[in-house]
């Protein structure tokens, strides 16, 4: 039936996490499904590292087809896996899996979506790029940057440089809350989730802003950039992005990128 070995029943997906009750996800895949005509189901799994490693047995054996995994488990879900792709080898981390034959394979879908959201809003493509954070945010949106000219900025130095080692990436380091003159900001923090704002000077001296942070609220970076007339990628078009390509991944169909958005903004009102 499909690329990942549905049953007659239809695809079986889930998303794993803890905490993973707020997960948009099943929303947005069920409105993909739904809209393609694809028999299946999308539900939400809160599982600890047990729980994954059944969920992953689960994939392997065909009673899952596939499985998005979100915090705190992608580091996990690249270890647990049959089959790593080179972006996942690099960054250490999945949160897509699917089922090959018998094999669990592993993506990481947040790199595509890093790029497909730069692209539908227009950010700069040249002049440099200074990324927030040295966690799996960051370090997806390095992977999908990494042509360009990288600034790294993070609380702790230490963390900024393992970042890089372990990417193999060539990167500057930026003292963290200095803005770096025409970059476009990349926030790879949790910073803004909670109604935090980022360190001043960041966003009056920046190209663009490519906010990846999402919450039940918008974070204040979002409208600041926008009242500058600045080119803007946020949260919600970056979780579309990289849930496009692992539906792709499980179906071999193109993603309906209209009803997906649409499940997004559903859950925003």
């Amino acid at each position: 039936m499909t690329a990942a070995g549905g049953r007659e029943q239809g695809l079986r997906l889930v998303v794993l996490g803890d905490p993973v009750a707020h997960s948009r996800s099943p929303a947005i895949h069920q409105a993909a499904l739904d809209h393609l005509g694809i028999a299946g189901t999308y539900t939400a799994r809160r599982v600890d590292a047990a729980g994954m490693a059944a969920a992953v047995a689960e994939v392997r054996s065909g009673e899952l087809d596939g499985a998005n995994v979100t915090m705190p488990h992608k580091r996990l879900a690249a270890e647990l896996a049959d089959e790593r792709d080179d972006v996942v080898r690099r960054a250490g981390a999945a949160n897509t899996l699917v089922r090959r034959g018998g094999r669990v394979g592993a993506h990481l879908t947040d790199v595509d979506g890093v790029a497909t959201a730069w692209r539908w809003a227009e950010l700069p493509s040249d002049g440099p790029v200074l990324v927030l954070g040295a966690g799996g945010a960051a370090a997806a949106a390095l992977l999908a940057l990494e042509a360009r000219d990288l600034w790294l900025a993070a609380r702790r130095p230490g963390a900024a440089t393992e970042l890089l080692r372990r990417l193999a990436l060539t990167a500057s380091i930026q003292p963290w809350g200095t803005p770096l003159d025409g970059a476009v900001v990349v926030n790879a923090t949790p910073i803004g989730m909670q109604g935090e704002h980022l360190p001043g000077g960041l966003i009056e001296a920046s190209s663009g802003l490519f906010e990846m942070a999402y919450g039940a609220h918008e974070p204040p970076s979002v409208p600041a950039a926008r009242r500058a007339g600045l080119p803007v990628a946020d949260g919600p078009s970056m979780l579309l992005a990289q849930a496009m390509a692992s539906f792709e991944i499980w179906t071999g169909r193109k993603a309906p990128e209209a009803p997906m958005r649409q499940a997004i903004r559903a859950g925003n009102s």
